[in-house]
């Protein structure tokens, strides 16, 4: 993976140096549930800062960063959203699938992060989650003016559904990270029963086969066009035990979080 991983950012680089500073380059990553696409984003928003601050002395890494990684799981509906809806019982068993996110809410974000910057630009913010209380938290994230790289990572950045569809159109880039699916398995039984959100590898089994892999089929059979297909490999960064910004973290009643 390092090769592809290398690769990308720098092609993403070129690109970014070509980009209007009066714009921002917007790039997402979905895949389907253990695929490795946090890892990836994540790698590349850091290698990409990296870049970026080795270019511009006197700049401070954090405060300075220009790429910004935006996980997808801020916009889970919260578990009252999802006690309100019609089968309750079904959205709290199907947390994770596309209609328990809050898709035009993510859509909003990618369109203000479109308009053009300007001196009166002010600071964005996208919403996190919180995997204590199980809820997403508003306004976690900010992005300032100064961040104009970002990447976002999540299940459904490329599905040809709306609000998805519409938002993948706003982006200049489409990564999709491909997996098998018995090593997404794999790696989701393992991650299931180390966070704890199963009591052992057959429960774990049973809630990746109801929910993350059911997930993940329409996740590939509604894919739209991408830029880049990447293929997950099974190298030593990519073990199920290196899976995931947010090591051992999970969702109550959802088999995933963080891919």
């Amino acid at each position: 993976m390092e090769e592809q991983v290398d690769r990308l950012v720098k092609q993403t680089w070129e690109k970014f140096q070509k980009t209007p500073k009066s714009a921002r380059h917007l790039i997402a990553i979905s895949g389907i549930p253990g695929s490795g696409k946090t890892t990836l984003a994540a790698a590349c928003a850091s290698a990409l800062n990296t870049l970026h601050h080795r270019a511009s002395p006197g700049t401070s890494a954090g405060g300075d960063d220009v790429a910004a990684f935006i996980p997808m799981d801020g916009y889970h509906l919260s578990r009252a959203q999802l006690s309100a809806m019609p089968d309750p019982a079904t959205a709290h068993a199907r947390r994770g699938a596309a209609f328990t996110f809050d898709g035009n809410s993510f859509l909003a974000l990618v369109k203000k992060l479109r308009e053009p910057l300007c001196p009166e630009s002010v600071t964005l913010y996208a919403p996190s989650f919180d995997h204590a209380v199980k809820d997403p938290v508003e306004d976690d994230i900010p992005i300032g003016p100064h961040v104009r790289l970002i990447i976002f990572e999540g299940n459904y950045l490329s599905l040809g559904k709306e609000p998805w569809k519409e938002a993948a159109g706003l982006m200049d880039e489409l990564w999709f990270v491909e997996v098998e699916e018995e090593v997404a398995r794999r790696r989701l039984v393992a991650r299931h029963v180390k966070a704890g959100i199963a009591r052992d590898e057959e429960e774990a089994r049973r809630r990746v086969d109801a929910n993350d892999l059911v997930n993940g089929r329409e996740i590939v059979g509604g894919r739209v066009e991408v830029s880049e297909v990447v293929v997950s490999r099974e190298d030593e960064g990519w073990k199920p035990e290196a899976q995931g910004v947010r090591e051992g973290q999970g969702l109550e009643g959802e088999s995933q979080v963080v891919d």
